[in-house]
């Protein structure tokens, strides 16, 4: 079983710092277990894209692609599901 390397936009670490201050060590968790799996159960493919995907933290998404030549998991953006799609 491989290790996945977590890898961050720098507009996702920003987008971090945004979001509220209860849900971070579960937004935290969640990309943390990516590097063990990044397809969970719960995570859903996007339209349009062969490699991004959708994971559900209550209210918020993280969206991440998945390099699997480089076994990377890249995250892209982290945003209340409200704003995450604009």
């Amino acid at each position: 079983m491989a290790i996945w390397r977590i890898e961050w936009k720098a507009s996702a670490a920003k987008e971090l710092r945004h979001i509220d201050r209860q849900w971070i060590p579960r937004v935290l968790a969640a990309i943390t277990a990516l590097s063990s799996n990044p397809f969970p159960s719960s995570v859903k493919k996007l339209h349009g894209s062969d490699h991004t995907y959708r994971l559900r933290v209550n209210d918020y998404r993280i969206i991440y692609e998945v390099q699997q030549n480089r076994v990377t998991v890249e995250i892209v953006r982290i945003r209340h599901r409200k704003d995450v799609y604009k």
